[in-house]
Formats: structure tokens, sequence, C-alpha cells
């Protein structure tokens, strides 16, 4: 059982029969009455939203969510292949399930994915990926204002605003947690 103090960004709890994440939370302490806590809240399955907020002293039972450690192999019309480390099985993910992971996933990526009741609900990537730019426009001479960006589409098809001086096969690094350009990867 998980009280509020156990609270942290990414804990898996129990809400009405559902398994969800706490994607944010705030400890409220008001001058009157009783302690709270506003938590912004993923359900694993559906992928929905949920702000609510619970009075101080409520008890959460802990979801039967496992993970499994598998390398992410290629995506061909069955969905995405992965393959577990220790024991080789393969699995197959349909779109739906590997969700917003799809943007990041790279030949030999090692990923967790997550499992409720047998079933997979979602992938997780690294916090970082480095991607290589498939296509993007030539910078032009003059172009130099401060802080000015492009889009460049990623060889995962994904497209990112990224720096003027970026050109095409060059190595860059994505933050998966917001989907942004952080920096530009020496080969």
């Amino acid at each position: 059982m998980y009280q509020l103090s156990d609270f942290k960004r990414g804990l898996k709890i129990m809400v009405e029969g559902q398994p969800y994440t706490v994607v944010d939370f705030q400890h409220v302490k008001p001058g009157k009455g009783n302690q709270f806590t506003r938590t912004k809240l993923k359900n694993l399955i559906t992928g929905s939203n949920l702000e609510r907020t619970f009075k101080s002293g409520e008890k959460f039972d802990v979801p039967d969510v496992n993970t499994l450690e598998m390398q992410f192999l290629y995506k061909d019309d069955n969905g995405f292949n992965f393959m577990n480390q220790s024991n080789y099985e393969q699995m197959t993910l349909n779109a739906e399930d590997v969700g917003e992971a799809a943007n990041y996933l790279i030949e030999n990526l090692d990923c967790v994915i997550m499992m409720y009741n047998g079933r997979s609900i979602g992938v997780d990537v690294p916090n970082a990926v480095n991607l290589k730019v498939a296509k993007t426009d030539p910078n032009f001479k003059g172009n130099t204002v401060t802080g000015a960006t492009k889009p460049a589409t990623l060889e995962t098809g994904y497209i990112v605003q990224v720096p003027m001086h970026i050109n095409e096969g060059d190595l860059l690094r994505i933050d998966t947690r917001t989907g942004d350009y952080v920096e530009r990867v020496n080969k």
C-alpha cells in the first residue's frame, strides 16, 4: 500500500480499480483544515489523463505492473519487434501499445516494456536517444537571427525543431521526455 507521502513522479498506483502513473503532484498545507494533494495521473491502459485531489491519510494499492527489459529489433507490417535479452524470446507490439516511444525507437535500443495482467501497456525508452537527421532544409547565409530554428525529420520519421546550423546526416541527442532537441553529438 502507498500513502500520499510516498508520491513521486512515475509512481504506479491503483485508483478506482485502474492502474495509473503519477505525472505530477503537489502537497498542499492550508492554514486551516487538513492537508491534501493535487495530482495529475495517467491511466496506464487507456492513456487518458485524470486530475484528482486526495485527502491526507488516503492509501493506494500497488498495481500488478511488471517490467521486462527488452531490445528493439525492427519495425515491420506486424508491428514493433522486441527481444528479451535474457531468454531471447521475441514480442511484437502494435503502434497503439508503443505510443509516443515509436518516435525514438532505433535498432538495438534497450527499452523497458510495462506489462499489466500479462498484457503490454507501454514502452519506456531512455531519457535521451541519439538520432540521425534524415532531412532538413540547408542553412543560408544571412540567416543569423539568434535562436532561429528549422524543422528536421529524423531517421524514425519524427520531426523536431533544431538550430539553423544542423545539417542532414548530423547525429542529434533528443530528450524523450519532452521530444526536444538537446545537442549535436560528435560522431
